[in-house]
């Protein structure tokens, strides 16, 4: 296995742990993460000053020499399946993929084939520089199982690294299409008793809360105003269904980005998302407000109605800005032309 020799020296006013030294004046062009610097560390594959270093709080001084060995990126093993893939955008550096609905992001102990990662590993072949001293495709964020839409994939690791910034820095422009059960309206009495959801703009509700797991159920999260982690979203209404209104279109959009954000809030606020087996529920339609085939249509839906449409970030390697949009599925435009 080749190796290369990463070789600098300590500028002045180091912070005082010698992780936090190493991060700081390692060359850009390495491409090391904070984690991948860790990792070497701890593997004994960095000196200072010719000495092998593995305490991450040890001392270090402004002029120290710090010398990084790294290996070429490993074989990971994970299966590489011939599966298709809607590849919107790719190049040297990353990749955008419409991820259809029932595909799971990342092999895992229920699914451990049949993932965009397992086809990942297949459609980059020999095409992929490594993440974190790993062959693999380096996953910044992820969308659910039965959610369909746009999922933009590292390839490289600085690409990994500018992405993973972007998205923690909350700049990573992110719309999804719902179809809930009612209307959110700011002329609604009962939302302004609903603790965390409000309206801006013009008839815009934003819904702020914590998001947690859930504690008697840990596969679900839970809305939360006291502990769990800060998460925040924005619907705006597209389309309504029915007279009086029964369902409607919403597109959201997302200043956090956590674990099954948009369905628990929209549940929160009283506006479950159709066919969320989860959150959402069924509810009973009027039926003089809609076909029995709309009806129909809506109680069948066997998937929550949530599709990734829009993504926009800035190229890591370029700083290009880059803005894609990915159509409605077959399925859930169908569910859409009943109505």
């Amino acid at each position: 296995m080749s190796v290369t020799t990463v070789a600098f020296v300590i500028a002045d006013n180091p912070p005082k742990r010698l992780d936090k030294a190493i991060a700081r004046d390692v060359p850009e062009e390495a491409t090391l993460s904070r984690s991948r610097l860790a990792k070497l560390l701890a593997e004994g594959a960095i000196t200072v000053n010719g000495v092998v270093a593995t305490d991450q709080t040890g001392k270090i001084a402004a002029g120290d020499r710090v010398e990084i060995t790294v290996e070429q990126a490993a074989d990971v093993e994970i299966v590489a399946e011939d599966i298709a893939l809607e590849v919107i955008y790719e190049d040297d550096d990353l990749i955008v993929i419409n991820k259809p609905v029932g595909m799971v992001v990342h092999p895992a102990p229920g699914s451990p084939s049949g993932t965009l990662v397992n086809a990942l590993m297949y459609h980059f072949g020999d095409n992929l520089s490594g993440i974190g001293g790993e062959k693999r495709p380096g996953i910044v964020h992820r969308i659910d199982k039965d959610t369909s839409g746009l999922l933009v994939v590292a390839k490289s690791d600085k690409a990994h690294q500018g992405l993973a910034k972007q998205f923690e820095k909350h700049t990573v422009e992110r719309k999804y299409y719902a179809l809930v059960y009612g209307m959110p309206d700011i002329m609604d009495p009962r939302l302004r008793g609903v603790k965390g959801v409000s309206f801006e703009g013009s008839n815009v509700m934003r819904i702020t809360t914590m998001l947690g797991r859930h504690k008697a159920d840990r596969q679900k999260q839970a809305v939360s105003f006291s502990e769990g982690r800060h998460a925040i979203t924005r619907a705006r209404v597209v389309e309504t269904y029915g007279t009086p209104v029964q369902l409607c279109l919403v597109e959201c959009w997302l200043e956090t980005g956590r674990t099954h954000q948009i369905r628990v809030h929209m549940a929160h606020a009283g506006h479950g998302l159709v066919g969320d087996q989860t959150y959402g529920g069924r509810r009973k339609l009027n039926h003089k407000a809609l076909s029995e085939v709309a009806r129909d249509a809506v109680a069948a839906f066997p998937r929550q109605a949530l599709h990734a449409a829009v993504l926009g970030f800035v190229h890591p390697v370029t700083g290009e800005d880059m803005l894609f949009e990915a159509p409605l599925p077959e399925d859930m435009q169908g569910l859409l032309d009943h109505l």
